[in-house]
């Protein structure tokens, strides 16, 4: 089967690879479309602590935003788990589901977690991916083409406004407008009294409008003390200061975006304001519920997309990561297409 991979620091393939293997408990499932974003990125570029502390090696087939079909179970499918032939996303975060962690509802916490495409678990972007049976969602029919790969994102802005207890009497303001944070407002718009974006790039400020924001400020001309709940999603490291300084009293800072750099902020100011601050680690538990948001059309994947590119050739790959890596002027996802005819070797 054809498989995208990672070989080398800025170096990618397209390679034939063994179908996986059926084992106990795994589905195989046959991928359609697969997300590139940042994430995979830092794969390339060298700079991902899953690298930097072992966890993932080279040659690697990325691939964690992902959706497909089932194509086959290793052995008896257990109760209304998805038939084979019909439409699925797989969840990135896989956890044990034994652990002291898993059972306390924190998943994210397990002792033995394992995630597609960035550590532990083969990644899905090649014709099949083997991931445990109860890693997968079905989707329902008549979502429009693209939508599956872009679940994976939005269940950590669900899981940001869920934490955060959004209310419909809240003022939002989402700092970044790349793919989550293109959600985030879409999410908002929906379910607060207003929400402004706030970026660097106008491109993207000019998409968070189209996505449902009532306002687009520059980064610079940001109202301070305006808001009650930022959800921070750029993963710049000023981005979290910036965040204390918009919220209000009692406020509420989601950090969904993940910035390496140090900062410096005077700790008791969180006090003295009363100000939340959450750490939002993956929305693994909110699969459903963020389908469910897509098929009534409050999330929405088509604005975001800024290309599908078929995985044909080991250029096509080059090519995908190629228009992450140049910045943007439009739409922030980049897709991978499986979704032509197999290539196989037996």
């Amino acid at each position: 089967m054809r498989a995208a991979r990672i070989t080398g620091l800025r170096q990618t393939d397209l390679a034939e690879v063994p179908v996986p293997a059926p084992a106990p408990g795994t589905v195989l499932v046959r991928t359609r479309q697969v997300g590139i974003c940042g994430t995979d990125l830092e794969i390339l570029h060298g700079t991902s602590a899953f690298l930097q502390d072992g966890r993932t090696t080279f040659p690697h087939v990325f691939g964690h935003e992902w959706y497909g079909e089932v194509a086959a179970y290793a052995d008896d499918p257990p109760e209304g788990a998805p038939a084979v032939g019909s439409p699925v996303v797989g969840r990135t975060m896989v956890p044990c589901v034994r652990c002291a962690a898993c059972h306390a509802g924190r998943p994210q916490r397990c002792a033995a977690l394992r995630e597609t495409g960035l550590y532990g678990l083969q990644g899905a972007a090649a014709d099949y991916v083997r991931v445990p049976t109860h890693a997968l969602t079905p989707l329902p029919a008549g979502l429009p083409e693209g939508t599956g790969a872009l679940i994976e994102p939005a269940v950590s802005v669900v899981e940001a406004y869920s934490r955060a207890g959004l209310a419909f009497d809240d003022r939002v303001a989402v700092i970044g407008t790349g793919t989550m944070g293109l959600l985030a407002v879409q999410f908002a718009h929906h379910y607060a009294a207003a929400v402004d974006a706030v970026g660097i790039d106008p491109a993207g400020l000019d998409l968070a409008l189209g996505c449902g924001a009532d306002a687009a400020h520059h980064a610079d001309e940001v109202p301070e003390g305006a808001y009650s709940l930022i959800v921070e999603a750029s993963g710049a490291a000023s981005a979290f200061t910036a965040a204390l300084r918009m919220a209000r009293r009692g406020g509420r800072v989601a950090l969904v975006g993940v910035a390496r750099e140090p900062v410096s902020f005077v700790p008791g100011e969180l006090s003295l304001q009363g100000v939340d601050v959450l750490g939002i680690q993956h929305g693994v538990s909110h699969y459903d519920r963020t389908v469910a948001l897509f098929e009534r059309g409050v999330l929405e994947a088509g604005p975001l997309v800024a290309e599908v590119v078929a995985a044909e050739s080991a250029d096509a790959v080059r090519h995908a990561f190629a228009l992450l890596e140049r910045g943007r002027s439009g739409p922030p996802k980049v897709l991978l297409d499986f979704g032509g005819p197999l290539v196989t070797r037996s």
